[in-house]
């Protein structure tokens, strides 16, 4: 299993096959150093549904499975996503921040103890 953070650049329209099998592609470019990379997953049978939610510039957190086969003497390796959180105001990896965007220095309702005496 694996995860990976990043942003939507295209999601693809849904193909059908004639053996019934169905997938869903989309791509996410990650920062990785000096240049980012544009990494292609899919969605598989029951799970083409999460890509509906993609929008092409939001954040997501893809989980995937790596996926490898042979075929003619070529191999070739899939990128299987099983589970996609997209990121962004209201998800709990996005910073707190007040009806103004300001980040919140602490949680809304809770007491910061200072040792600060006064």
């Amino acid at each position: 299993m694996f995860e990976i953070i990043g942003t939507v650049k295209k999601v693809f329209e849904e193909q059908t096959f004639g053996s019934g099998f169905n997938k869903r592609e989309f791509v996410l470019t990650i920062e990785s150093g000096k240049f980012p990379q544009d990494i292609k997953f899919e969605c598989v049978k029951d799970k083409v549904g999460l890509v509906a939610a993609l929008k092409p510039g939001a954040k997501a957190k893809v989980f995937f499975d790596l996926r490898g086969r042979e075929w003619k003497e070529s191999y070739f390796v899939n990128l299987n996503a099983w589970k996609i959180e997209p990121l962004g105001a209201n998800t709990p990896d996005a910073p707190m921040s007040d009806d103004d965007g300001a980040p919140l220095v602490e949680p809304p309702g809770e007491t910061v103890q200072d040792d600060v005496p006064f």
